[in-house]
């Protein structure tokens, strides 16, 4: 069935994240919608995945009916673009286009990662559950992305110490493609064999 909310595209997502002083980065905020997509939690709505993106005590103020229904719908159109992206199992990590000899740069980046991983994907998985009733396997796989996420800190770290950066992006790149074949693993054999049962409606 098609969406009839369209993903307004990344860089005017980005303004409207910035508009509503979201502090949740755009790879998070996709990652997250993937997790949650992807989470057995029957329960988990994406009012309260759009909701845990802002400061509990700093949501935003949506002054008229027209307002929100352009917030709501904005955020469903990107939830409706990750459903497409599990349910054709295409999730894949944005390459790195900063300055590969930048210690700085890398290590960002690198934060970034962790945080879109374990703050995102792993996070919107378990929808505010402290446990989920899910074979072995799935388990496993989700534990292992937190592991993924605890390397790119560690290669922030190492930057620290002033290795080069350079060396340190060509673990980078290895580990994103861990964290592709995870995903896509978890996807296939947990996620794709119920996808029409994890469609969700904003209320």
């Amino acid at each position: 069935m098609q969406s009839e909310n369209v993903y307004i595209g990344d860089d005017k997502f980005q303004k409207f994240l910035e508009h509503y002083n979201c502090p949740t980065p755009l790879l998070t905020v996709k990652l997250k919608f993937a997790g949650a997509i992807s989470s057995p939690n029957p329960d988990l709505r994406p009012t309260d995945v759009i909701a845990s993106l802002f400061y509990e005590d700093n949501q935003p103020r949506l002054v008229t009916k027209k307002e929100a229904e352009l917030f709501f719908k904005f955020f469903m159109g990107l939830w409706d673009e990750m459903f497409v992206m599990v349910r054709t199992n295409t999730l894949k990590l944005p390459a790195f286009s900063g300055d590969k000899n930048s210690k700085e740069a890398v290590s960002a980046f690198c934060n970034a990662r962790a945080n879109a991983i374990e703050l995102g994907f792993v996070e919107g998985f378990w929808g505010g559950l402290e446990s989920l009733n899910i074979p072995k396997f799935a388990a496993e796989l989700i534990s292992s992305l937190s592991d993924l996420a605890e390397v790119y800190m560690r290669l922030s770290q190492r930057l620290e110490r002033q290795e080069n950066p350079k060396d340190v992006y060509q673990v980078v790149q290895n580990t994103d493609k861990t964290v592709e074949k995870t995903l896509s693993f978890l996807i296939e054999h947990f996620v794709l064999p119920h996808i029409e049962k994890l469609q969700r409606v904003l209320n």
